[in-house]
């Protein structure tokens, strides 16, 4: 077998990591799937081949599963998002639930039996509350645009140039692992309006004015991305990114904005020469409107609300109401009386050590970014919490003995490390400190199971509750109780 091979009738078997299917070949080898759903038979042109394993693509579908259902997006097959909308909802819960079990289990040798079904959201569509979108002097064609394109080709009197991108403009998403290539987006359905009719009118305003859109690999061009925020509170940002110091275009798009959106509450724009689209070391200036927009989320104990600003560089979940459920099991697995110390590590903008410091004697939150712990510290003035204190640092650097003995000793630690996990240092300072419990949020369970690994030297997992925050995605979060071995 070789490259570009077409295996036909290929029985798809189950479901493994990173949303790819499974089959077993006559050899024995594992051939991971794209575009396919576990039962379905299909035609499989391989795109892969290792001496073990080999990788390949659905191209034709014989017979269709059962966990099958009709994708409800244009832009499926194309967008590396919502990669699972093809599948019943109840059947993506079922996958990601055997993904937690598979991953604690295989990688860290823990008992699952005290696993609970996973949470699903409540919502499954336009449940994001921040999208970024790139703006291209050149439109990506699509599989059927590319078909038909092949087709006329076919014709010698069809004179067709041999490119895959387009003459036209687009807004839209990069395709997966491409940084050059973006495809016009016409509806998406992760974030509510006015988004998308935030999106096609500064197209069109940009069309009409002939402003020139990037091109990603010239490095020329004005418009480079527009992200879009949104808030429970019924506040939005938006927010311009442009090459170069061009009041004329930048001021009119925004004039714009303001004028028809009146849901905009904080508009603003940035002036980026770099090479890349980050941000984040850049200036963001505020055009109309507030620096932030506030998120609400409820008190755990139903007693009130909580409020947080969120800046253009802030980071909060982007499914804000499913966040909620989430630091509510944290809160619950804490199992705090009022006189604990807690430690709230990778505390990001302090969303969970302000949504648990009413339960707690005192919170100390550890973050590596310093802006996000600024931020956190608003975050706690704004809801007059007084008994949390924030520092920023490198985890396994700043966890020392000294810091534990002046801000005191844990009883409690929350932690909600990146997807990378915590460093193997992090895990043995948590060792050496032996706080009674310990709480680990988790966005990806291969390196939380990884980390539970080496934490079971001093500590046995009591409970286990796989969150389902992005539905029709591979991602799945997981909470795991841990409590010290007496």
């Amino acid at each position: 077998m070789k490259k570009g091979d077409v295996l036909e009738s290929v029985l798809v078997e189950s479901m493994a990591a990173e949303g790819r299917c499974v089959s077993k070949l006559p050899d024995g080898r594992v051939l991971f799937v794209e575009g396919a759903a576990p039962g379905d038979v299909a035609n499989i042109q391989l795109t892969r081949i290792k001496s073990n394993f080999l990788e390949g693509r659905a191209t034709q579908i014989i017979s269709y599963s059962s966990y099958r259902q009709q994708p409800f997006c244009e832009h499926v097959g194309l967008c590396g998002g919502c990669k699972w909308q093809h599948l019943h909802y109840q059947h993506q819960l079922q996958f990601k639930h055997q993904q937690v079990i598979d991953n604690l289990e295989r990688i860290g040798g823990v008992d699952t039996s005290s696993i609970k079904p996973i949470l699903p959201s409540a919502t499954t569509q336009f449940y994001r509350n921040k999208l970024d979108y790139t703006f291209s002097s050149h439109r990506w064609l699509t599989r059927e645009e590319l078909h038909a394109k092949k087709q006329a080709q076919a014709d010698p009197a069809v004179l067709l140039p041999a490119t895959t991108l387009s003459s036209e403009v687009a807004l839209g998403y990069h395709l997966p692992s491409h940084y050059d290539k973006v495809f016009d987006v016409h509806t998406c359905y992760l974030q509510p309006e006015p988004s998308n009719s935030i999106r096609l009118y500064v197209k069109q305003l940009a069309l009409e004015k002939e402003i020139p859109f990037f091109d990603l690999r010239k490095q020329v061009g004005f418009l480079r991305t527009l992200t879009i925020r949104s808030a429970n509170s019924g506040e939005m940002m938006v927010i311009l990114q442009v090459t170069y110091d061009q009041p004329e275009w930048t001021h009119f798009i925004l004039d714009k904005l303001h004028e028809k959106f009146p849901q905009i509450t904080s508009l603003q724009y940035v002036i980026n020469g770099k090479r890349n689209d980050t941000f984040h070391d850049l200036t963001i200036i505020t055009y109309k409107g507030l620096p932030y927009i506030t998120e609400e989320m409820d008190k755990p104990d139903g007693s009130g609300k909580l409020f947080f600003r969120v800046g253009p560089k802030s980071f909060y979940q982007t499914n804000a109401h499913q966040a909620f459920h989430l630091y509510k099991i944290a809160w619950e697995m804490a199992a705090l009386s009022g006189n604990e110390c807690v430690y709230d590590l990778y505390t990001g903008t302090g969303t969970i050590a302000s949504f648990v410091a009413a339960h707690a004697k005192k919170v100390i939150g550890v973050e590596y970014v310093a802006a996000a712990i600024e931020d956190a510290k608003v975050n706690a003035l704004l809801n007059n919490i007084s008994n949390v204190s924030f520092f920023a640092g490198d985890m396994k650097d700043l966890l020392k003995e000294d810091f534990i003995k002046q801000h005191g000793q844990p009883d409690v630690v929350i932690t909600d490390p990146p997807r990378a996990g915590m460093h193997e240092d992090v895990c043995c300072v948590l060792l050496q400190a032996a706080p009674q419990r310990i709480v680990y949020v988790s966005c990806n369970p291969a390196t939380q199971a990884r980390d539970l690994k080496i934490l079971s030297e001093k500590y046995i997992v009591t409970a286990i509750q796989p969150v389902d925050m992005f539905p029709h995605t591979t991602h799945v979060e997981n909470v795991v109780r841990l409590d010290r071995i007496s």
